[in-house]
């Protein structure tokens, strides 16, 4: 029995919808040699397509189960190889587009732990790692009919530094009581996406170097803004890498406050400090070329939203 009659629905449609997998856990472990190699990482299939009829009328038949999404992520960590997580989502992408007929779009978003080899008597172990920080590796693969769109980057890259750091000459009203600052910690967990121009690219050694210059840029930029430092930090990665398009920067200000010791008889130029963990500012910012390729749906993840 219908819940509610056709007539009060009149002017009612489906909108965007998708469906998938998330967070298939995926560790591979390559064993051709004594020494071994290990890629972790955690992958969410997103199929975009013909789905109304399962939607409107419960009919299954044009869906793909999300478990067997699940098992190709599996089947083709060992049949395709699981090295750059680029080429692995693009692979994935490429099957559920190009073999389900449903299908017009997929999304294919993995994430990837970083493990370190243990070191025995000043020598990386053939088979024993060990995690290191909470750092992940992303990247976000749209593939719709033979184009592909791939957005690369990290999260929960914790920074602090010391010195180098002012926040001073803002604006004010009568709630203000912020004092300014000339000299101050600045820290905290970075997310950086960038999309790339196409899919000719050295995964591996642009995901990299583009680390290594936001960390750069982080260290040597005498700051005056957190939003001065994401300028710098996504201008730099543009600069030395013209396969990117555009980067995206998210910023939460994990704010270290000097602690007064004056109770105690005690001075503090800043040297001891609490720090707070909520709220937070949250600075954001993208930094694109003006003759970027258009994005399509590269930014796109939950329907609807950006």
């Amino acid at each position: 029995m219908e819940s509610q009659d056709t007539a009060s629905r009149a002017g009612i449609v489906l909108a965007e919808n998708q469906y998938g997998k998330a967070e298939c856990r995926v560790v591979r472990i390559y064993r051709d040699t004594e020494r071994h190699e290990i890629r972790d990482v955690t992958v969410s299939t997103s199929l975009r397509g013909d789905f109304g009829a399962a939607h409107i009328h419960g009919d299954q038949s044009r869906v793909l189960p999300t478990d067997t999404q699940k098992n190709t992520c599996y089947a083709f960590a060992k049949e395709h190889g699981l090295r750059e997580i680029e080429n692995y989502a693009l692979q994935l992408g490429r099957h559920f587009v190009g073999t389900v007929e449903p299908v017009h779009s997929a999304r294919i978003e993995v994430e990837e732990l970083d493990w370190e080899r243990v070191e025995v008597d000043g020598r990386g172990h053939d088979h024993t790692w060990a995690r290191r920080g909470a750092e992940v590796r992303t990247t976000a693969v749209t593939v719709e009919g033979d184009q592909a769109w791939v957005v690369s980057g990290l999260r929960d890259l914790v920074l602090l530094k010391s010195a180098g750091s002012e926040f001073a000459g803002f604006l004010t009203d009568r709630y203000t009581t912020l004092p300014e600052t000339h000299d101050r910690i600045m820290s905290t967990s970075l997310v950086a996406r960038w999309r790339y121009r196409d899919t000719d690219v050295d995964w591996d050694k642009t995901w990299a170097s583009v680390r290594r210059i936001l960390l750069e840029r982080f260290a040597e930029v005498h700051s005056l803004a957190l939003q001065q430092t994401l300028w710098e930090m996504g201008s730099s990665a543009l600069a030395e890498h013209p396969e990117i398009a555009e980067i995206k920067l998210s910023a939460p200000n994990r704010h270290h406050f000097v602690v007064d010791l004056s109770p105690f008889d005690l001075e503090n130029p800043n040297e001891v400090f609490y720090a707070a963990d909520r709220p937070y500012g949250l600075i954001e910012c993208a930094v694109t070329r003006e003759d970027a390729p258009d994005a399509g749906p590269a930014w796109r993840s939950v329907p609807g939203f950006a």
